[in-house]
């Protein structure tokens, strides 16, 4: 049976006797903090001794076997981490999910709530709740539920995490008989709480803005919009009825609502997106008709649909909104859905479904405007639960990850290091041989869809200050395989070659900045009691056994940021009374890795060195060499807190590699040279964008987003864009004018001439010029194709159309309905 039948139908799952899911969910406010929230099944056996100290090797559906460095842990190591590792056991509460959040940077406070929400056929209201604050990294806990006055707190509000050191709980609070929620908040990580009145009630947590902690926003029940200045204090009401908002630079907030009073105003496209840049004081708006909208990068983009019958349109602002475009991509029918799957302020990667239940479509890269796309991989996997595997591998400039669905119904890996211009399959790792009968050996690497699955318990991690490091779960072979155990795999150069370094699916935790790796394994039986760990990014591993009593494992928790040299192993443990405990035991291995790094324990690297020969090309990606200063595997010493990346970086000349196939264009297999496509009439696309209406003549290439390359491949044949504003007709040329009575020939343009001055005559030609370009204009709009937006991280509905921009002042007053679009944005 194919693979990709049996993952997408969900038949493939992990067995593990305790069901314990680690899930990280971003908390509200953005990336000043990490919220990590471990759930224990109600189903969870009593504790049972695990008999067995890894997963079974001889496992039949296991992977090609490799050869793993084990190191012995000396008695004098033994006793340095007994010394400094401690358990927590929080007797008494058995909420069935932990939230866990560090608050700060560097301060090592972690707040932990425990839940346990009342049954809907309970005559309880509510649940019941614990809050928990740590100050030295999670090495012991203290209960400070009486600084909230013992208040029940949401668990899907959670715990708020916003710049500096302030914290926002939200209380459940029944609506009945109570004009609005309590919130509790706090500027000092949680060491005092101050008890606020809201004036209603939360409809989600509340959003910080991106570097102010007293500017808020809120959703309430009643579909209304209120923005705190004082960090939660006071509220004012600034909208009613919005849909949903976003922040956007500085202080632009973003936000639609309905003009009628309808239930499913976003069915018929019926919102209107606003924009205030002054706080609420003033309103604009910035188009109606909206269905949808989201902010990913510098891009705001929505879809519009303009008449219930027509399909809708997708535009995008790289400006806040002052102008906006419309998305040119290439045709498809109005059955296929598009999916935004990352972005930043230089380009948007962007999936395009390919007709029927196919589960593949084609992915796209956007130009920095996010208006023109490129084709960047064709058959890439986009199963029925929405979900792609593809990864931004973060450790290294330029490096994405994903799979694709080839003809053959398997999924193979593919790996990116020039954003998207060209994509490859994974090199074999180096100490891992396949059988004789394979006849492509790779490494193919486990994303989403076997993590929903419950095929491996974690996806690809890599870190910004682990230059060159990934960890993945992976398979080697012809394809991915459907193994349940699947192993570990370790990239020191950011995916060009790997290493087979753990047996069996773990999770895992990069410390120290890469100085320093830990992993625990997965058990069948759910219990554990053995972390390991190690120096040299996976090469050899030692392990320690943390615990006597083993207890369910539920995930490992470390500060975010890598900087850190202690992680947290989070589980429960049954107690006499059968009722479960939750248990943190928390390694500090700063007390085991004692030296601090000195300047002979780094090395220079050269990233993307792959043609030693070439010297002058060699390390050259996205037009630019980077030579890092990074640690050496052999150096066992401390990175330290105050460790900052540091590189060197040369231009290189530019060549193929550093363009992408334009609009209209494909790259041939055999030359890599861009080719048009046959159904492309001509060079020319025109279309108004950002009120400038361009007349793009292509020669085919277009230099991938960010790159630095100067001098060398240009391509042929470049003409440079002719621009003219849109609506306004253009001045004629001057060497024109003196001929241009000449040119009129049919009977009603003599008539014309005839009763008008040489200076009218030259004003009709300027009209029929200007007539001319607005049917060309029509004409190709009449070739754009309509797409259906579904759900990924960013979703929208799209078509292409290009719109006039509309703004006006819109008041308070304006009858704003909410409605429900989670099937598009998330």
């Amino acid at each position: 049976m194919i693979w990709i039948t049996v993952l997408l139908s969900g038949l493939c799952v992990l067995h593990i006797a305790l069901l314990l899911l680690a899930e990280g969910s971003s908390s509200s406010g953005g990336p000043w903090g990490r919220t990590v929230t471990f759930r224990r099944d109600k189903r969870a056996p009593r504790l049972q001794r695990d008999t067995s100290s890894s997963t079974d090797s001889s496992n039949p559906s296991r992977g090609p076997a490799f050869a793993s460095c084990r190191l012995p842990l000396t008695p004098m190591e033994h006793k340095i981490l007994d010394d400094n590792t401690q358990e927590t056991g929080f007797n008494g509460d058995d909420g069935s999910h932990v939230i866990l959040t560090w608050v700060g940077d560097g301060t090592g406070v972690i707040l932990v709530l425990s839940t346990i929400s009342a049954p809907l056929d309970s005559y309880l209201a509510g649940g019941s709740s614990r809050l928990y604050r740590s100050t030295d990294y999670g090495k012991s806990f203290h209960d400070i539920s009486h600084r909230i006055n013992h208040t029940f707190i949401k668990e899907e509000l959670g715990i708020s995490v916003g710049p500096g050191s302030s914290v926002i709980l939200t209380a459940d609070t029944p609506i009945v008989d109570n004009p609005g929620g309590i919130i509790f908040t706090s500027m000092d990580a949680g060491a005092t709480f101050k008890s606020t009145q809201l004036p209603f009630h939360l409809d989600q947590s509340i959003t910080y803005h991106f570097f102010n902690p007293d500017y808020l926003v809120a959703l309430s029940i009643d579909d209304s919009l209120w923005l705190s200045l004082d960090f939660g204090a006071t509220w004012t009401k600034v909208h009613e009825g919005v849909h949903s908002f976003s922040w956007g630079a500085g202080t632009n907030l973003f936000f639609s609502c309905s003009r009628v009073d309808a239930v499913e105003a976003e069915e018929r496209g019926d919102l209107v997106l606003k924009r205030t840049k002054d706080l609420g004081k003033t309103f604009t708006i910035i188009h109606e008709d909206v269905f949808s909208f989201g902010y990913i990068g510098a891009f705001l983009f929505f879809s519009v649909m303009e008449d219930p019958r027509s399909p809708r349109v997708m535009y995008f602002s790289s400006d806040q909104g002052e102008t906006f475009s419309q998305a040119l991509l290439p045709s498809a029918s109005t059955e296929q859905f598009y999916s935004i799957l990352d972005g930043d302020e230089d380009m948007l990667f962007l999936h395009v479904d390919n007709p029927g239940d196919t589960f593949f479509g084609t992915m796209y890269t956007s130009d920095d405007r996010g208006i023109l796309f490129s084709k960047s991989l064709e058959r890439h996997l986009f199963d029925g639960h929405r979900k792609s595997d593809f990864t931004n591998i973060t450790s290294l400039r330029g490096v994405y990850l994903t799979n694709k669905l080839d003809i053959d119904g398997r999924i193979r890996s593919v790996i990116s290091f020039n954003r998207g211009g060209t994509w490859r399959q994974l090199k074999k790792p180096q100490n891992v041989n396949c059988a004789d009968n394979v006849k492509r050996c790779n490494l193919h690497i486990h994303g989403e869809h076997s993590r929903k699955n419950r095929i491996v318990p974690m996806l690809a991690l890599s870190e910004p200050t682990a230059i060159g490091l990934v960890i993945a779960h992976g398979s080697v072979g012809d394809s991915l395989s459907s193994s349940q155990h699947p192993d570990v795999f370790v990239s020191s150069d950011g995916g060009y070659n790997w290493r087979g370094t753990l047996r069996g699916p773990h999770h895992y935790s990069i410390l120290d900045s890469g100085g320093l790796i830990v992993a625990v394994e997965v058990h069948r039986e759910g219990q554990v009691k053995t972390i390991k760990f190690s120096t040299d990014e996976g090469q050899c591993w030692k392990s320690y056994n943390f615990t006597e009593q083993p207890f369910f494992f539920a995930g490992l928790a470390s500060e975010p940021g890598t900087k850190a040299m202690n992680v947290s192993v989070w589980g429960f443990r049954p107690e006499e009374d059968g009722q479960p405990m939750w248990v943190a035991v928390t390694i500090d291995f700063q007390s085991l890795i004692t030296r601090e790094c000195n300047k002979k324990d780094y090395e220079e690297w050269l990233a993307h060195s792959t043609d030693k020969r070439n010297s002058e090309r060699n390390g050259c990606v996205l037009g630019m060499k980077e030579t890092y200063r990074r640690l050496k595997k052999q150096s066992v010493c401390r990175n330290g807190r105050n460790f900052v990346v540091t590189k060197k970086q040369i231009p290189c000349p530019c060549t193929r590699e550093d363009y992408l196939c334009d609009y209209g264009y494909y790259r041939h297999v055999n030359t890599s040279e861009c080719v048009r496509q046959p159904n492309t009439p001509n060079k020319t696309f025109e279309m108004c964008l950002n009120g400038e209406e361009d007349e793009l003549l292509t020669a085919g290439y277009r230099k991938v987003p960010s790159d630095k390359c100067q001098g060398g491949f240009t391509p042929q044949d470049v003409v440079q864009t002719i621009i003219r504003p849109c609506g306004v007709k253009p001045s004629p040329d001057p060497s024109v004018q003196s001929t241009s009575v000449g040119h009129f020939d049919t009977p009603k343009e003599r008539l014309v001439l005839i009763l008008v001055s040489v200076g009218a005559a030259v004003i009709v030609l300027v009209a029929i010029v200007s007539a001319v370009l607005v049917v060309k204009r029509g004409v190709y709009r009449t070739r754009m194709p309509a797409y259906r937006f579904s759900n990924l991280r960013i979703q929208d509905d799209n078509n292409g159309i290009t719109a006039e921009i509309g703004s006006a002042a819109s008041s308070n007053g304006t009858a704003c309905q909410n409605d429900s679009d989670v099937d598009l944005l998330e």
